[in-house]
């Protein structure tokens, strides 16, 4: 992954110019708010389940402690076995242990976003193991060598013809005259080279959308049973999962079920809910012989207590981003690490700190449509200022940013100061915006005007109009 401060902003300026991703972000911005918005109408509890999901994420938070323990004890009672990775290099290491006793070559997996927060995949690559997505999203990035650029949808920058052009590339194979110009036709043709694979693979992998401590079970959530398919056929059944992803009990998961697919996609429920607990009983049809869980912190339990753990309620609908004007401007990619979107601008600095991240918390206009929609109520425009402050505190802006915030900060100390300077300069700018009254550039703004819309003041200060009109109601 390449290091977020140092490409945000050529990313985002490539990703401006680039036609395909403009009319793809397009997309975005028209598909999922609406059809959020008419599940959301269509359920008058929807705002009383985001209060319940909250006290439920809250209380598992405060006691996460206890029903990890509650949940190991239930997956051991189950015949499986969960490891615990302290970081993304021993998570990597305890998985290719199982893969080297078990003599793998390849490997499923159903889509998992820490896995690549991990670089799962580039892992296995490099110690003799292939590693097979089977999401039909994370299937094309996979084939483009690319990062997902979406939570939910990996290929939502990606258009019909670039996918098609893709299979052509790849599956050399078919049919060089079939035809591929229906969607429908695209998805036959990865349905059939994927179908190949889960009878072959030695492992499943898959993510866990919750952990549940009563009865040890890994839940995934999915549209296309990918998840069943990697988990069910394959000997063997590994789980990567995060610790916040624990909730108490089967009625704590079924009410977040109820606003997760709403928040993330406009559905009432995902097409698939699928719960694993162990390994093959011996009066199962079918199901791995193996079960595993690698129960990954990675950053995570140095946010418990701080600031920052509401961000540990975060499901992954994926929400923030279809709402935010920012994700719809320069799309996923330029984040330049795993999760983008305002939940990304939070999330990433906590895990991989706000020295390489630090653009993405100031990559927001602080609308707040992100808080307005996520169905876990996290505070993303709080926090992202927070993470601002310890940019500022760690000395990590520009000089000329630190200067500037030092200059306004001596005048906001002086009001008598400020407000003369101000009147002063309120005319002058007011002469600059010219007939248009907007500034197409202006000293020390370039970066802002360049990319802004910014009208010119009027001409008089508000304290000037405030004391005209007041003197004006007095007469």
């Amino acid at each position: 992954m390449q290091i977020t401060s140092q490409t945000f902003k050529a990313n985002s300026v490539k990703a401006l110019a680039d036609v395909d991703l403009q009319r793809a972000l397009g997309n975005v911005e028209r598909g999922f708010i609406d059809k959020r918005q008419k599940a959301v109408d269509a359920l008058p509890e929807f705002d009383a389940l985001r209060d319940n999901a909250v006290a439920i994420k809250n209380h598992t938070l405060k006691h996460l402690d206890l029903y990890i323990e509650a949940y190991v004890a239930k997956v051991q009672a189950s015949g499986g076995i969960v490891h615990f990775a302290e970081d993304a290099d021993h998570a990597n290491q305890i998985f290719l242990d199982i893969a080297r006793r078990r003599k793998a070559k390849t490997v499923t997996k159903g889509k998992t976003m820490i896995s690549e927060e991990i670089g799962f995949n580039a892992f296995l690559e490099k110690n003799g193991i292939v590693p097979i997505e089977t999401d039909l999203g994370e299937y094309i990035i996979q084939l483009r060598g690319e990062h997902p650029s979406h939570i939910i949808a990996p290929a939502v920058h990606v258009n019909r013809d670039q996918v098609e052009a893709d299979f052509r590339r790849v599956h050399v194979d078919l049919d060089p005259m079939r035809s591929l110009v229906e969607p429908e036709m695209l998805l036959g043709e990865a349905r059939q080279i994927l179908r190949q694979k889960y009878g072959e693979a030695d492992i499943g992998v898959t993510g866990a959308n919750f952990l549940i401590a009563e009865t040890g079970s890994s839940v995934i959530v999915t549209n296309e049973g990918n998840g069943d398919l990697t988990q069910l056929l394959g000997k063997c059944h590994v789980v990567l999962a995060s610790i916040e992803k624990l909730v108490p009990t089967l009625e704590d998961m079924a009410q977040i079920l109820r606003i997760l697919a709403r928040s993330a996609t406009g559905q009432d429920m995902s097409v698939y809910t699928t719960l694993s607990t162990g390994p093959k009983r011996p009066e199962d049809p079918d199901g791995p012989d193996e079960y595993h869980v690698i129960l990954i912190d990675n950053g995570r339990s140095n946010m418990l207590g701080t600031e920052f753990e509401d961000m540990l309620r975060c499901i992954r609908c994926g929400a923030c981003m279809n709402h935010c004007p920012v994700y719809h401007a320069v799309g996923g990619h330029s984040y330049g690490w795993v999760y983008p979107g305002p939940m990304g601008a939070v999330l990433t600095p906590s895990l991989i700190g706000v020295d390489k991240s630090g653009h993405l918390p100031n990559a927001s206009t602080f609308c707040g449509r992100c808080e307005s929609v996520c169905p876990m109520r996290i505070p993303l425009p709080k926090m992202m200022r927070h993470w601002r402050e310890k940019e500022f505190e760690s000395h990590l802006q520009p000089t000329t940013q630190r200067a500037g915030l030092g200059v306004w900060a001596f005048f906001a100390r002086h009001p008598k100061l400020y407000r003369a300077a101000v009147s002063i300069a309120m005319p002058l700018l007011n002469r600059a915006g010219g007939s248009k009254r907007r500034f197409a550039s202006l000293p020390l703004a370039g970066g802002w005007t360049k990319w802004r819309d910014l009208p010119a003041p009027e001409g008089k200060t508000f304290m000037q109009q405030y004391a005209a009109r007041t003197n004006g109601a007095e007469h």
